[in-house]
């Protein structure tokens, strides 16, 4: 298999294995113009399998949504071929429009133009409360 280097983009490495179409589909990847590689159940050493996703155009990636699905993931920034930066995620604090309440009772439910906003409550458990119902989501 023969996949392109990246001259100014993006690469989302160490996805844990099964976890880059999610990420492909919550960042929308599919609606992109720029060139997206998705490769899956690639060989680690370090993780076993993982998943990588190469993002060849400039956008703006949203870190929350990458921390939220697989925190041990790293995204690579690329300009001219070279990488100029690495960050490492984690858990992040609060999610916008991320998760959705599903309590009926929530007011998200009836004031629809509410963001729908959730607090990390436990990073162990990886749990998540509406700051609104303090409804828990996994």
């Amino acid at each position: 298999m023969n996949i392109d280097s990246i001259v100014n983009g993006i690469v989302i490495d160490h996805i844990t294995a099964g976890r880059g179409m999610l990420l492909y589909k919550l960042l929308g990847l599919d609606t992109m113009d720029c060139s997206v590689a998705f490769i899956k159940n690639v060989h680690s050493k370090k993780m076993g399998r993982k998943d990588i996703i190469k993002i060849d155009g400039n956008l703006d990636v949203d870190m929350d949504i990458l921390g939220y699905v697989d925190p041990d993931a790293t995204v690579n920034f690329i300009e001219n071929s070279k990488l100029v930066k690495k960050v490492k995620l984690d858990l992040p604090e609060k999610l916008t429009n991320v998760l959705f309440c599903k309590n009926p009772r929530c007011i998200t439910q009836t004031e629809q133009e509410l963001p729908h906003i959730f607090k990390l409550t436990d990073k162990d458990k990886r749990t998540y409360r509406c700051i609104y119902c303090e409804t828990k989501q996994q």
